[in-house]
């Protein structure tokens, strides 16, 4: 199956609005000069102070999709509530957000997130009518024992567990080495590859071959214009998030344009 592959870039805790304002023109300028049949699907997911410095920019073709989305960093599952410094999925999407991402290794870590409730907020993201962007990894102790399919397997299954099939194969997985982010460390490409087709078969297993063929599956950890074609190149990658190299414009677009060169869904 062709599936349109996703570049996205999680610009984290960083840029205040008037730097993302010019980090958001400087991609923008850049996917307006193509048609979208020529782009990937292109993400960028600021923090939620700037999200009104960014914009969707409209396919011209008339489909309803876009050239340029937008993406929340996180969410919570309950609509609304006493949940100080939360966000819900109706927020982000009156925002103008399409996409949200969860699960992310840092927000594990650092928050404490459980695949329970990365579950709650996969399910409510998918009722609200936006894409989950859910992403799974092992750490450098997990990887050195052995343990990277079991521990990323356990992640994707308890992330769909109660999720239809059809909205899984609406929905995205990120794979990202906890290892290889923001390390300058990168996964070799053969082996994300390997990683991403177990995590596709993972997902056949629990809601069937033709939501495996469907759902996208990027890669992320330390990608790089001088990365991207490489792992484009393989199989069950389907895409790029993309964290230091999505903070300058010059980068994020080049890494674009190589996606354009290597992927016949570009074409």
């Amino acid at each position: 199956m062709s599936r349109k592959p996703i570049i996205a870039g999680n610009w984290k805790m960083n840029l205040c609005q008037s730097e993302a304002k010019s980090l958001f023109d400087g991609i923008s300028s850049f996917v307006s000069n193509y048609k979208a049949t020529e782009l990937p699907c292109v993400v960028i997911a600021p923090v939620f102070t700037s999200l009104c410095c960014v914009h969707s920019i409209p396919c011209d073709c008339g489909c309803g999709g876009n050239k340029l989305s937008v993406a929340g960093q996180n969410c919570h599952w309950e609509a609304s509530g006493a949940y100080t410094g939360e966000i819900s999925v109706e927020m982000l999407k009156d925002a103008g957000c399409s996409f949200v991402i969860i699960g992310h290794s840092e927000r594990r870590q650092y928050f404490s997130e459980s695949d329970e409730m990365i579950n709650k907020k996969a399910k409510a993201i998918l009722a609200g009518g936006l894409t989950p962007i859910i992403c799974c990894g092992e750490s450098l102790e997990q990887r050195e024992s052995g343990a990277t399919d079991e521990w990323i397997a356990s992640q994707i299954r308890a992330a769909l567990s109660g999720i239809s099939s059809e909205d899984v194969s609406k929905s995205v997985i990120a794979y990202e080495p906890i290892w290889a982010i923001g390390t300058g460390k990168s996964c070799d490409a053969d082996e994300a590859n390997r990683v991403c087709k177990m995590i596709r078969s993972v997902v056949s297993e629990v809601a069937g071959s033709s939501a495996a063929d469907s759902i996208r599956i990027l890669y992320g950890g330390s990608v790089k214009p001088s990365t991207i074609e490489e792992q484009m190149s393989k199989s069950d990658i389907d895409g790029a998030l993309i964290g230091g190299a999505s903070l300058k414009a010059d980068s994020f677009n080049e890494i674009i344009e190589k996606t354009m060169k290597s992927c016949t869904c570009c074409a």
